[in-house]
């Protein structure tokens, strides 16, 4: 499904040349009402708004309940026009602060000093990203009509809310690597916002991982039993599976994996911000180069990835576990301690930092050609949906995995070393050796398409949850505190 308008009658919204411009507006907002109103029953709900207006459903949301003045539920023509009319004045307040040379138009050099002055520290180049997804005519400025049409169904009232719906910081997370969020203001951290972010990020990430954990503990089985111990295929091995241990058996390790996501989340954000203040050598204001900010994302995640990998060890041998083999979370790290030592919590430890780089490079370089594309492709649209940030999510990470992949399984099989009858502790470089000539190339894939198989649904519905957890958090997706309006 192709991207839509943030659509309201486009060739006849601009200020009237007629002796009397206010009945004109009122005029065209009778028709713009009339086709927000589908079942034509004098009132707009918030299904209709969803249905007509191609924006996530947060800020539908928020500009429903900016709208509904008496809390009925719908909205009636005069909440419609006293809405359009008091967020029009907000509009023009916000395009005057940012013509800072007061010439009725808005260039790139201006954006990127309106987001400075709150703290939200931007490239010119950056600036003029956002500027082309606004500037209709090609011109490279906006004027009022621009700004105005862009911006008319979206419940924002200052340059702060601007700066959040245009940056729409996210940490979707599909159970293999955390994203590294956007940068934040400094307003941001000191109010709370951006652990109120992350929160909603790590249930997003726990909802999405419990959802397709049966599919990766397919995928581990595969990875750890190679083609030479088990000549089944998908279908057989979940069928194995669920005869072994029953359908509960297919969220075996579930447990431990969403109990990671807080503490990686927390670690990988900190060391995120720590880096970038060394790399900036104490001068604040100067922006990272896109190098810089994937090295940051890079060493924060090796980082995070050593606090917590303790924990990924025991995901995967409780995610291999045979019906009755461990109690518990604690029952498994008190018998690894006794048979194999501390070490054996980091067996697999130098591939998974090496698989870093690839994924994240990759994964990164792929996310954002793609979203670019599409704002390039279609400037004047509204942002991204769903649909095309999933598709992009997908894609992106598809890309990633498939780099990552081979080191993945090494990592995997090294973890699980012990578990395999009578297999030997071998090396990464031995590992890897086995597999090539016991199995081919295609070995060092094993298991890869259930872990592909994943990859919408996990990015579906972490996108879906997470937007609405902000809700609930009292953080909407412009990034304003619950209770500013109503709802």
């Amino acid at each position: 499904m192709g991207p839509q308008r943030t659509w309201f009658p486009r060739a006849r919204c601009q200020d009237s040349e007629s002796s009397d411009p206010d009945q004109e507006r009122e005029k065209l907002w009778a028709e713009l009402f009339d086709q927000l109103d589908l079942n034509k029953d004098g009132h707009v709900d918030i299904l209709e708004l969803r249905l007509t207006v191609t924006f996530c459903h947060a800020a539908s949301l928020s500009l429903f309940c900016a709208g509904d003045t008496n809390q009925d539920g719908v909205l009636d023509f005069e909440e419609f026009t006293q809405y359009l009319r008091t967020h029009e004045k907000e509009l023009k307040i916000m395009f005057r602060n940012l013509d800072r040379n007061n010439d009725g138009h808005i260039d790139a050099a201006e954006i990127q000093h309106s987001l400075h002055t709150i703290g939200v520290n931007i490239s010119l180049q950056d600036a003029t990203r956002i500027l082309q997804r606004i500037d209709k005519d090609g011109t490279m400025t906006i004027d009022w009509n621009e700004w105005r049409d862009y911006f008319l169904f979206n419940p924002l009232s200052n340059m702060e809310d601007v700066a959040r719906y245009w940056k729409r910081s996210m940490m979707l997370d599909i159970g293999e690597q955390l994203t590294v969020p956007d940068e934040f203001s400094e307003e941001e951290k000191k109010s709370g916002y951006v652990w109120r972010q992350l929160m909603a990020g790590a249930i997003a990430g726990s909802v999405s991982r419990t959802g397709t954990a049966p599919l990766d503990r397919l995928k581990v089985f595969r990875q750890v039993h190679g083609s030479t111990d088990f000549t089944g295929n998908v279908r057989s091995t979940f069928q194995y599976m669920v005869k072994e241990g029953g359908l509960r058996s297919l969220w075996r390790g579930n447990g431990i994996n969403v109990l990671k996501i807080a503490p990686e989340t927390a670690i990988k954000f900190t060391a995120y911000e720590q880096i970038k203040h060394v790399m900036r050598g104490g001068n604040e204001s100067r922006n990272l180069r896109v190098t810089e900010r994937f090295l940051a994302g890079c060493l924060a995640g090796a980082i995070a990835q050593t606090a917590i990998y303790p924990m990924e060890v025991l995901k995967t041998r409780l995610t291999l576990r045979k019906t009755g083999q461990y109690s518990g979370i604690a029952d498994c790290a008190k018998q690894i301690i006794q048979r194999e030592g501390v070490s054996a919590f980091y067996k697999g430890y130098l591939p998974n930092m090496l698989s870093i780089v690839p994924y994240a490079g990759i994964d990164l370089a792929v996310y954002e050609t793609l979203k670019f594309s599409w704002l390039n492709r279609n400037r004047g649209l509204a942002d991204p949906g769903v649909m095309v940030l999933v598709g992009c999510g997908a894609v992106s990470s598809t890309c990633g995995q498939l780099a990552s992949y081979p080191l993945a399984l090494i990592r995997t099989r090294m973890q699980a070393q012990a578990l395999v009858k009578g297999s030997p502790k071998l090396s990464m470089s031995t590992l890897l050796y086995n597999i090539v000539t016991q199995e081919g190339l295609a070995g060092l894939y094993r298991g890869i398409s259930p872990n592909l198989l994943k990859v919408i649904p996990a990015v579906s519905v972490s996108y879906v949850v997470y937007e609405y957890t902000r809700i609930v958090l009292g953080v909407d997706i412009e990034g304003r505190r619950g209770g500013k309006g109503k709802g």
